[in-house]
């Protein structure tokens, strides 16, 4: 792909997210949205981010697969892998070839190989000198990120940041970790919707979750909204 049609996706993908990071902004649809458009803007096959809690715990709050999200659970219960190592050291940790790093993370290694991914490059969630998640970028085959990737993946990663820590809601001293908390007892109802729905409707919950979405941009509603609805069953689809 040429230097410019990159850079005008880019601006695309930037323009999109703008549109999304407005007032009342749904803080799920803005990762989910950065998630998605990060595995077509810099040709990854999958891609998670993960944020602390007021522990320092991670949780897995945005995936576009569920082979990636296995990946990424099962990295956090072992506390380790390269998403853990980019969060603890607040620096990006860039893996070309996943096999070739089995001696230092053996169980993540093993089940990433296994789900057909052989690639990771983690991009901490950092504002100053303050890490509160990752952006991580999976490729099923060995390879590394150009320049240009780099540059593209660390301003996906700030755009995280900026709508998460947006300064609306940190104006008080403990609105940060507030945040943080919010979101991720709502992701917690969002993934008990999906397998509602995944039930309920015999689709899979990669179905089940798009189904979701699309109801709550439908009816302009927050994700976590719809997804309490759901599980209270207020709604059914």
């Amino acid at each position: 792909m040429s230097t410019g049609r990159r850079n005008a996706e880019l601006l695309e993908v930037f323009a999109t997210l703008a549109d999304t990071l407005v007032d009342d902004y749904d803080v799920f649809e803005l990762l989910q949205t950065l998630v998605e458009s990060s595995v077509e803007l810099l040709d990854v096959d999958a891609a998670g981010i993960l944020l602390a809690d007021a522990g320092g715990e991670l949780e897995l709050v945005a995936s576009t697969s569920e082979a990636g999200r296995l990946v990424e659970v099962i990295q956090l219960s072992a506390e380790e892998g390269p998403c853990v190592d980019s969060y603890r050291l607040g620096v990006p940790v860039v893996v070309p070839d996943i096999s070739a790093e089995l001696s230092r993370w053996s169980r993540f290694g093993r089940l990433a190989s296994s789900e057909g991914f052989n690639s990771v490059f983690a991009v901490p969630l950092r504002l100053r000198k303050v890490t509160i998640g990752t952006l991580n970028l999976f490729r099923s085959k060995p390879s590394r990120l150009d320049d240009y990737e780099t540059r593209a993946a660390q301003a996906m990663a700030d755009v995280a940041t900026i709508g998460i820590l947006h300064e609306r809601t940190v104006r008080a001293g403990d609105a940060t970790r507030e945040q943080l908390e919010l979101a991720l007892q709502s992701r917690v109802t969002i993934e008990q919707a999906k397998g509602v729905i995944a039930f309920m409707a015999s689709v899979s919950v990669e179905e089940a979750f798009d189904r979701l979405r699309k109801h709550a941009r439908s009816t302009r509603r927050p994700l976590a909204d719809v997804a309490r609805d759901v599980v209270e069953r207020r709604l059914s689809f």
